[in-house]
């Protein structure tokens, strides 16, 4: 398992832009999909974006298609979410996620994670 801690979160205005940072600890980073989860109030967590962990290959949800970029520096073992003209609807707690170090493929459930980082808020205002 990786540790993951997530950064950049913060209060913006509708239309503006923010990066969120997910720095990860251990060696299994370069080998692991990872990928971005979401959660608003009174809502379910939701997956955001995912990048594979061998050919770099991504997936989006198509909430975000568009707006948001998910891009990995493995010598800094970071992941990066881009989020563009954000909306009110975006405000959530945003959390990083790795898979194993064998799990190489990108997904969008929640439960093919095993390291989770505790995330941090993003919010919108309109």
């Amino acid at each position: 398992q990786v540790r993951l801690v997530e950064s950049g979160g913060g209060l913006v205005q509708a239309g503006d832009s923010l990066t969120l940072s997910c720095e990860a600890s251990g060696r299994t980073f370069g080998s692991s999909a990872m990928a971005w989860f979401r959660r608003a109030p009174g809502k379910e967590r939701e997956f955001v974006a995912a990048v594979s962990g061998s050919d770099k290959s991504t997936d989006y949800a198509d909430s975000v298609k568009g707006r948001f970029t998910i891009y990995r520096d493995n010598a800094k073992s970071t992941v990066y979410l881009q989020m563009n003209s954000l909306e009110p609807r975006d405000t959530a707690v945003y959390c990083c996620a790795a898979r194993g170090p064998l799990e190489l493929l990108a997904s969008v459930s929640p439960g093919d994670y095993n390291a989770w980082g505790q995330g941090t808020q993003v919010t919108v205002s309109s």
